[in-house]
């Protein structure tokens, strides 16, 4: 176990691809974010809208996972769920909210703090079904977070649903919802050598952005 570990603590890489200067920000957060976005897409990183999102619960136990991001103007972030998993259950309890996205082959990560709010019936509506019909039926299927015996409980029901809804409407479950993400603060990472890296804080203030470099 030893010697594993000691592996682990020589891996080292340097991060030489670019770096972020204050030239480079721009006065809105989200238009950086964009710019970045569209970068990752172009280099054609999987899942480039995937980002980690973090949630608290009642005992103060935090918890991560993947989520796409599906929408983003100048103020929010929003995302879709179950109402019933455990993020959401968070959630309802503590509204704060951290998401991060990693782009490791350009040697970028943006962090995302702000608090949530639930999206309107129709927005979640109208998404839903821009959806694959095959994905609207997993939305039915899945409890998202519940305890299951097996996998073949999961795919029996999907085959069940797909038979029920075979040639009609599927209507929006009343347990899946989204939520818009207020954002309230964001760092942009940039990796540079001797792990001198960049960063940039925006902080949202009453009427404008505070804007800080931080030590890496």
């Amino acid at each position: 176990m030893t010697e594993k570990l000691t592996d682990i603590a020589n891996l080292h890489k340097e991060y030489t691809r670019s770096g972020l200067r204050r030239s480079d920000l721009t006065t809105e957060p989200m238009d950086l974010f964009e710019k970045w976005l569209k970068q990752a897409r172009t280099a054609e990183i999987p899942d480039a809208t995937a980002m980690n999102v973090s949630t608290v619960d009642k005992n103060g136990q935090p918890y991560q996972r993947l989520v796409l991001l599906k929408y983003f103007d100048q103020n929010e972030m929003v995302f879709f769920t179950n109402l019933n998993s455990r993020k959401a259950t968070h959630l309802q309890n503590n509204p704060r909210i951290s998401l991060h996205f990693s782009w490791n082959s350009l040697e970028r990560q943006i962090l995302v703090l702000g608090q949530v709010k639930p999206l309107s019936f129709f927005k979640v509506m109208k998404y839903f079904h821009s959806r694959p019909r095959e994905s609207q039926i997993g939305a039915w299927v899945s409890q998202q977070s519940s305890r299951i015996p097996t996998r073949n409980v999961l795919e029996n029901k999907f085959l069940e649903l797909k038979q029920k809804f075979k040639n009609g409407y599927i209507p929006l479950p009343s347990f899946w919802g989204g939520y818009r993400v207020k954002v309230e603060a964001m760092e942009f990472w940039q990796g540079r050598a001797y792990r001198l890296h960049d960063r940039f804080l925006y902080q949202r203030t009453i009427d404008s952005w505070q804007l800080d470099r931080l030590a890496p």
